[in-house]
């Protein structure tokens, strides 16, 4: 079981110590599988209360888990590298469609706003003890959420929709406890869930959301929470609908408990509507971040929630970095004030970019999913063929290992760096690559 590694100790502490140490120096691997406490406290001495109050520690720690009669094992250790490195490098000459990014033409100039933040910060400077949140920025982000039919709750700020979903998770949750989670779906949430010392419990979606069939098992089975985008998914472009938010407003009636976490980073660069699901659990949270609309490095991110959880969240938050700039929030507050970012505009430009790709790939036999926002996930056969066959084609994208876990493979493209005079050739590569794939869910 332990192979020539012994458990040393006589105390909980000690114990426990022996096993990480062990962990740390890779004595100790992922998945392998401690011995039961009884047969551990016959082997050292002791109670096997001892050995119980030495798992304890460990798991709350996140350095191993316990699946009940299956017993306890080594936790997988967080990935040392993120999967937003498991990208492919475009040489030279090769178009890259795979980086995810927003099309620089549609982002708005930031100097103005910038410049008329450093004016107020100059008549009143942000200083220790100034609120945490803009009030300006509170009172925007909140009349549009209200807009939107998202239910009332404070507001928070924080440095990006992972910082905040960090957050919001480390609020409620210790180590060990499983969170549903989009599969395919954004590989920084697939990273972040284990970081934590969080279990990932994959949920199949499609062109409108998680499959409610699957948030039902998921929580079910314990998930206390489940991460949900609302539009613009990352990586296929699903998008939630009225009626699949219905179901999945269905389900978590059933399941008051858990944890709620909407994602809407579209906001700002797509036309549908949003259909939030808020309203039936306990605690709940809806972030939005300013990444996409108006730029990835304005570091702005807005939440709101449950009072107990935006509370958790701010009071958390003043222990560490204590806020987000105020230049930074002002200056976000005077691009919506000013409507520098034509919401339409943006969202009917990636849109069109996005049909016409979604159009020329199933005209070509090859099934392509991308309902909103810049990207577009087409399943494939093969992944690491189609990706190698599509850069000799001259055409980098994102491999679906970034934002799988055990959906079928697939590729991403952003269509950010498309003209529409690209659409054919690169529809024509996938064909050569790719060959069709019958049409149907993500996983």
């Amino acid at each position: 079981m332990l192979g020539e590694y012994r458990i040393e100790g006589r105390g909980a502490a000690e114990i426990a110590a022996s096993v990480e140490r062990a962990v740390g120096a890779g004595d100790l691997a992922p998945g392998q599988l401690l011995p039961p406490m009884r047969e551990l406290a016959a082997q050292l001495g002791v109670n096997p209360n001892t050995v119980a109050a030495a798992y304890r520690s460990l798991r709350d720690r996140g350095v191993i888990e316990t699946a009940g009669r299956k017993g306890s094992r080594v936790r997988p250790r967080p990935a040392t590298t993120p999967r937003d490195l498991l990208r492919v490098e475009a040489p030279e000459g090769v178009r890259d469609l795979g980086d995810g990014n927003p099309d620089p033409a549609l982002l708005p100039p930031l100097g103005e706003a910038l410049a008329a933040a450093a004016a107020r910060n100059a008549e009143r400077p942000a200083l220790y003890g100034t609120p945490e949140v803009s009030p300006e920025l509170a009172r925007a982000a909140r009349a549009a959420l209200d807009a939107d039919g998202v239910p009332d709750g404070p507001v928070a700020v924080t440095s990006g929709s992972l910082d905040a979903i960090e957050r919001v998770l480390a609020a409620h949750l210790r180590p060990g406890d499983a969170v549903a989670v989009e599969d395919p779906g954004w590989g920084g949430v697939l990273d972040l869930v284990p970081a934590l010392g969080l279990r990932t419990v994959p949920v199949s979606v499609d062109d409108d959301g998680p499959l409610p069939e699957g948030v039902e098992e998921a929580l079910r089975k314990g998930a206390r929470a489940l991460i949900v985008t609302c539009r613009a998914q990352n990586p296929t472009g699903g998008a939630v609908s009225a009626e699949r938010a219905r179901a999945l407003r269905t389900a978590l009636d059933r399941h008051p408990r858990t944890l709620l976490i909407e994602d809407d980073h579209g906001h700002g660069i797509v036309d549908l509507p949003l259909h939030p699901l808020a309203g039936g659990t306990e605690h709940w949270a809806l972030v939005r971040s300013a990444a996409k609309a108006y730029g990835p490095d304005l570091r702005v991110a807005v939440l709101t929630g449950d009072t107990v959880t935006v509370d958790r969240v701010r009071g958390r938050q003043r222990l560490g970095p204590g806020w987000v700039s105020h230049l930074l929030q002002d200056a976000l507050v005077r691009l919506w004030h000013t409507g520098a970012v034509d919401i339409a505009a943006v969202a009917a430009s990636y849109g069109r970019r996005r049909d016409a790709l979604v159009r020329a790939l199933r005209e070509r036999g090859i099934a392509a999913h991308g309902r909103s926002g810049m990207n577009v996930w087409v399943p494939v056969p093969d992944e690491t063929g189609a990706v190698a066959r599509l850069l000799q084609s001259g055409w980098a994208v994102a491999p679906g290992a970034r934002f799988r876990i055990a959906s079928p493979p697939g590729v991403r493209l952003t269509v950010s760096s498309l003209g529409m005079d690209d659409i054919g050739p690169v529809a024509d590569a996938f064909a050569s690559a790719t060959g069709p794939v019958p049409a149907g869910r993500y996983g």
